[in-house]
């Protein structure tokens, strides 16, 4: 009960926020948080020849330089810019300390070999099996923090019956969550011309504590080895790291823009 209790509380006073930030900024979209998943002694997923922590930075250095350079109006914040780990809750705590209205946090995904393919995820209440073990994998990083029970209230990454809390949190964010989400996958499948898996929820603790817009990324599957291949070559982390850049410039200007 304590946990349901603190999870209602959060989601309560995620929504009321929601309000404030909306009226705060105009509908502006001036800060946004770029997340490179794991790192340090948290590789992440891996290949034969990398490491998910490794794909994930380039790609997140890569989107911030492209935003820097084009949208220099927008402030451009890192979790990480180096190869070390920062944990899970530390992540959603930079954005909200910066009062982020967006949030990105970029990943490689991990399964059978023949798997292939793009995945964007916004917050919510997992609709699958498959969304729910990539939550699962991807939330398996806590466990190597100290604390991690205090951390998050006692939340159990293991546990499918945890997940159901989720669907009380970031209702309030969720349509733009969404939004920005269906624009990356959008940009994936029509400009770089990658496979889409779209647009899908689940419970990610990264994602848990934002106060804002959030999505997570899924690049492509590292166990698959022409997507490994793909996603080490630097010309290809331009692409996807520019594909993002223009979902994001859309979704400004969507979001910016004021009706007569």
């Amino acid at each position: 009960m304590k946990l349901l209790n603190i999870l209602f509380l959060l989601g309560t006073l995620l929504l009321f926020g929601s309000f404030q930030e909306n009226e705060k900024n105009s509908y502006q979209l001036k800060t946004i948080v770029i997340d490179a998943g794991h790192g340090g002694k948290d590789p992440g997923c891996q290949g034969k020849i990398s490491f998910e922590k490794n794909v994930a930075l380039a790609v997140a250095l890569e989107l911030g330089r492209i935003l820097n350079e084009n949208l220099p109006d927008i402030k451009v914040i890192y979790t990480r810019k180096k190869d070390h780990f920062v944990e899970l809750h530390e992540r959603a705590n930079i954005a909200n300390k910066n009062e982020a209205d967006l949030f990105i946090s970029i990943h490689c995904n991990a399964g059978p070999h023949y798997f292939k393919g793009s995945e964007t995820y916004a917050m919510g209440l997992h609709k699958t099996e498959g969304n729910l073990e990539v939550a699962k994998r991807e939330n398996q990083a806590i466990l190597i923090e100290e604390n991690y029970s205090e951390n998050y209230d006692g939340f159990d990454p293991e546990s499918p019956e945890a997940y159901i809390l989720f669907s009380l949190l970031q209702n309030a964010f969720l349509d733009n969550s969404l939004n920005i989400a269906g624009k990356i996958e959008g940009q994936f499948k029509n400009r770089v011309q990658r496979h889409s898996r779209g647009v899908k929820q689940a419970g990610f603790v990264v994602l848990w504590r934002t106060s804002m817009p959030s999505v997570l990324v899924e690049l492509g599957f590292l166990t698959n080895p022409d997507e490994e291949k793909y996603l080490n070559q630097k010309k290809n982390q331009v692409y996807m790291a520019s594909a993002i850049y223009r979902a994001i410039k859309e979704y400004k200007k969507e979001l910016e823009t004021v009706e007569e």
